[in-house]
């Protein structure tokens, strides 16, 4: 009775993996017990550790220069440990503000470094990103942060800013959706939620030069040194989350890895924003051409009592997880890696008889 799943994260997951998390969940290789209460330092979990970050390289291709480091708190812990990790009180750092979530980076990193705004997307009412002609950058800024893909506006980057400062990434609703080249950023993080598993846990790709010793104020469990000192065992890790992160970095790759999905989300993406504009307005998305997000796509009818009425009869055709964000509104289509070219298809013909049955 499983629905076509289109939550913005938590989000989708794949039926295999639910499957195998369902045969190992009294019982995890042998060990008589489940991946949840077994000790996160006996060698099963560390094997399970080392292989996922193996498979985290594998499927990115990272350098040998960078860490890869598992944390918890998920991607707002980060907004915090980026600017207490990498720049002091009297350091400046250059954001852009694109959406909902760069927002709330900036405003997090604000209450330890000074923050310079490069540019803002409310010009446009955050329907495009702002050209790179038009940014004010600083001369000395420590790093450089932003965000490629916000997931409730639905604006992304579809390109990649060339900064002199380190280029810090806010990837959580974006990473393994399709390649990048990972040398050229400083930091790339992101929560688990998306495209590779469940809540609690964020993946931090960060390059080696940038660990240094924190200020004492940083709290242990946040700093970068630290983490990788102890292999991201400092503290007891959010087990239960990682062992489905590498699940899901498994099933990646016998998919084809981000190469395949890239090409899958991209002809999702296509085949969705081509019903909603040929729909002579009836659906309506309002993001410039160049900045639609492959993955979180939203828009809206044409009064919240008609988008109401089409969540209702969604749900009750079997789609979930189609009201947009409480700060938004309107309607929001995810379609992350775990979410089937079929699910897409389907929700399409709803959207076409919905329209027609308005008529």
């Amino acid at each position: 009775m499983r629905k076509w799943n289109f939550n913005a994260g938590p989000a989708a997951l794949p039926f295999e993996v639910l499957e195998q998390i369902r045969d190992e969940l009294f019982d995890w290789q042998g060990q008589g017990a489940s991946v949840m209460e077994i000790s996160h330092r006996s060698e099963a979990f560390l094997t399970l550790l080392r292989t996922a970050e193996q498979d985290v390289r594998d499927l990115l291709k990272v350098p040998d220069n960078y860490a890869v480091l598992f944390m918890s708190g998920g991607g707002n812990a980060q907004f915090a440990a980026i600017p207490m990790n990498l720049a002091g009180p009297d350091d400046v750092v250059d954001y852009i503000d694109t959406g909902i979530w760069s927002r709330r980076a900036m405003s997090e990193a604000k209450r330890y470094t000074n923050v310079n705004l490069v540019a803002s997307g409310a010009e446009s009412g955050y329907t495009d990103v702002p050209s790179q002609s038009q940014w004010k950058l600083s001369p000395n800024a420590v790093y450089f942060h932003y965000t490629p893909n916000e997931t409730i506006d639905g604006v992304a980057f579809n390109w990649v800013p060339y900064v002199k400062a380190p280029l810090v990434a806010d990837m959580t609703s974006c990473l393994f959706s399709q390649p990048i080249d990972v040398s050229q950023f400083g930091i790339i993080y992101a929560g688990a939620q998306k495209n590779f598993g469940i809540a609690g846990l964020c993946l931090v790709i960060i390059r080696r030069d940038l660990i240094k010793a924190a200020p004492d104020y940083v709290p242990s469990v946040l700093q970068y040194q630290i983490q990788e000192a102890n292999a991201s065992v400092y503290s007891t890790p959010p087990v239960f989350s990682w062992y489905v992160a590498s699940l899901m970095f498994k099933w990646m790759k016998q998919q084809g890895g981000v190469e395949k999905f890239a090409l899958q989300n991209q002809c999702k993406a296509n085949d969705l924003y081509q019903a909603i504009d040929e729909s002579n307005g009836f659906y309506r998305n309002s993001i410039a051409d160049s900045a639609r997000s492959i993955l979180n796509v939203p828009f809206r009818l044409a009064t919240p009592e008609l988008e109401y009425q089409f969540i209702t009869e969604a749900t009750a055709a079997g789609f979930i997880g189609l009201k947009g964000h409480r700060l938004q509104g309107g309607i929001r289509v995810s379609i992350y890696n775990a979410v089937p070219q079929q699910a897409v298809t389907e929700l399409i013909q709803f959207m076409r008889a919905f329209q027609q049955r308005q008529h």
